[in-house]
């Protein structure tokens, strides 16, 4: 997949493809309902923006995202996306009319052959255009458009919203039903303080800055290594919190990877959340948490022994 990150004197090898617009944020089914609709018309493509709008307009606003850049990049290039368009949003983006965008970026700068959006898309400076403003801009610059309908599950509407509430209380595979896909974050492995190697559980710590927190404790969790000499798929049990057995800190990611050995600083993996197993403790000792940690372990083991 080729990531482009402007839409400008890009290589005409880009040009004529059939692009989903929207932000992506999860890239769950209703995402993939709309990229769906898009397969037909031509190479296809995405259209998104970084940063997502929303921390643009509001950057002091709790964090919100349930993917970051990489996580969504990787998944859309399962997905079968050849272009990835990911757009700056700047205040040269914020300041365009819908015409403008629809002109100056749809048309004349990325050249697209066909746009699906969602029903509720907005898009513009003040978000004044709609998806039928679209459908207009579209027969004037040359360029299709097709609005997809909500997806729904169970009678109720696929939402970022919905899954993030699912997340926050600890229902991973009730959002990966949404999803059509584990909740997964992507990331380097950073260094950390290396206890858990001290205690025979060495860990692979990741940052989990500008996302939306999953519910605090333990999960058993599938691992995929991306780069690096032991790319592959392994099982682990994942901590997300602030480590209280040792003080407060910064929240962050860290993940016992079973039957593993090796150095993966600086290698980039990808964590799927499966079942959560309980939330952070802490202990009076040592030995309580090594018996803790050992319980993890086994019942991670028999959860992922399944999938």
């Amino acid at each position: 997949m080729q990531i482009n990150q402007h839409w400008q004197g890009l290589d005409p090898s880009t040009r004529g493809a059939s692009v989903a617009m929207g932000n992506f944020d999860g890239v769950h089914l209703g995402h993939q309902a709309v990229i769906d609709l898009a397969r037909p018309h031509g190479p296809l493509g995405i259209v998104t923006f970084e940063p997502h709008p929303r921390e643009y307009f509001a950057p002091q606003s709790p964090a919100f995202r349930l993917m970051n850049p990489e996580t969504r990049s990787n998944r859309l290039a399962k997905l079968g996306v050849k272009q990835l368009f990911q757009l700056p949003f700047n205040a040269e983006t914020a300041s365009l009319t819908p015409e403008d965008f629809a002109r100056q970026v749809l048309a004349e700068g990325l050249g697209v052959a066909h746009v699906v959006v969602g029903s509720d898309f907005c898009f513009g400076k003040g978000r004044a255009g709609k998806a039928a403003d679209l459908q207009a801009l579209g027969i004037k610059y040359g360029f299709g458009v097709t609005i997809a309908d909500l997806v729904k599950t169970d009678g109720r509407e696929i939402s970022s919203t919905a899954i993030r509430m699912a997340l926050a209380e600890g229902r991973p595979r009730d959002a990966a039903a949404m999803l059509g896909h584990w909740h997964r974050i992507d990331g380097e492995v950073i260094h950390g303080e290396k206890r858990g190697r001290e205690l025979g559980y060495p860990t692979a710590n990741m940052s989990v800055q500008g996302l939306h927190l999953p519910k605090l404790g333990v999960y058993a969790a599938l691992v995929n290594v991306l780069t690096g000499p032991q790319i592959g798929s392994y099982h682990g049990a994942t901590s997300l919190g602030v480590r209280p057995m040792f003080g407060e800190n910064t929240p962050n990611l860290e993940t016992y990877i079973f039957d593993f050995k090796g150095d993966l600083y600086g290698q980039h993996v990808s964590i799927g959340l499966i079942d959560y197993l309980r939330p952070e403790m802490k202990f009076d000792g040592l030995p309580g948490l090594l018996l803790q940690m050992a319980e993890d372990v086994v019942k991670s083991r028999e959860i992922l022994s399944g999938l």
